[in-house]
């Protein structure tokens, strides 16, 4: 049987997020568009962050009018603080909300408070009240960031990451996702907790999301999909790391390339369900809207299809 691997196009969130020239809405909801017709199930279209902080989403509802919503198709907006699900809530009241919510914790306390502007416990008394408040109206999608090291910390105790995993499946978070935020997994990081986590949380879907600042975020998929992963995040051209306003990690702090890591899967014979063709024709049009060639090898080299 063939593998199956579900992808979440991350350039309209996590990608926009670093860009310090505000992307017009009428282009989010375009690319966003192409981004669903190329076959991706799940696509991170934006984040209810506060304008003053995140300048990038705040046309965060006004993006959400404007795509599509179709069946089989999940459009997911990242909510920092139970305002942000109030916003969301609203916007599902008018029909055109999100049909997911991530909701971001941090590994570390430092990081919590540069990203998130708050404690680490403080922020989890924010996410039981933004559990509280979605009340299952959406999918929940819980967000670790850092959790293989931290750029003010250094190293990241599993054993911490497994009791975060844990207390988003206790809130009852529908996944779960691991973000390596700046870069610093290595494959067998990633072997030993993907492994341990199917081992506590049987059937849980834990998404992988890793940066590829030092190079290794492919490496770390297969190493993720080797672990019994089959849920990954990636951005096209390998955009994306840190708010433009809030600066840490250095060098191309952007996600794992999704054109990279689709050749590299369906090559393996790991169908990801996207339309070789309809993807290479969004990477382009990502590349338009940024003005500028971005960092995907296959955008240059063209994809490696699967011999069978």
């Amino acid at each position: 049987m063939t593998d199956t691997v579900t992808i979440c196009e991350c350039f309209a969130r996590d990608g926009l997020q670093h860009e310090p020239a505000f992307v017009p809405t009428a282009t989010k909801v375009g690319l966003l568009e192409m981004f669903a017709g190329a076959g991706f199930r799940r696509v991170e279209a934006t984040s209810y962050s506060h304008p003053r902080w995140v300048p990038a989403f705040a046309d965060a509802s006004e993006v959400l009018a404007g795509v599509t919503h179709r069946p089989r198709v999940a459009f997911k907006a990242t909510c920092p603080n139970p305002r942000a699900v109030e916003r969301a809530l609203a916007d599902l009241e008018l029909g055109v909300g999100a049909e997911e919510l991530s909701l971001l914790v941090s590994a570390s306390e430092s990081h919590t408070r540069k990203n998130l502007r708050s404690t680490r416990e403080e922020q989890w008394r924010r996410v039981e009240e933004m559990t509280s408040l979605a009340d299952g109206r959406f999918r929940l999608v819980g967000v670790v960031s850092v959790a293989f090291g931290c750029p003010f910390e250094g190293r990241i105790d599993p054993g911490r990451v497994a009791d975060d995993v844990a207390r988003f499946v206790g809130l009852g978070a529908d996944a779960v996702t691991l973000g390596d935020t700046t870069g610093v997994a290595t494959p067998g990081d990633v072997t030993r907790l993907f492994t341990r986590l199917e081992r506590e949380h049987p059937g849980l879907p834990v998404v992988a999301h890793f940066h590829n600042t030092r190079g290794t975020a492919v490496a770390n998929a297969v190493a993720a999909l080797e672990a019994g992963c089959r849920h990954f995040d990636s951005a096209l051209g390998g955009v994306g790391g840190h708010p433009s306003k809030i600066g840490y990690g250095a060098g191309l702090t952007g996600n794992v390339c999704t054109e990279d890591l689709v050749s590299l899967f369906e090559a393996m014979g790991v169908d990801t369900g996207l339309d070789l063709d309809a993807l290479a024709a969004a990477s382009a049009a990502c590349e338009k809207a940024l003005g500028r060639p971005l960092h995907s090898m296959v955008a240059r080299a063209g994809f490696q299809r699967s011999a069978a």
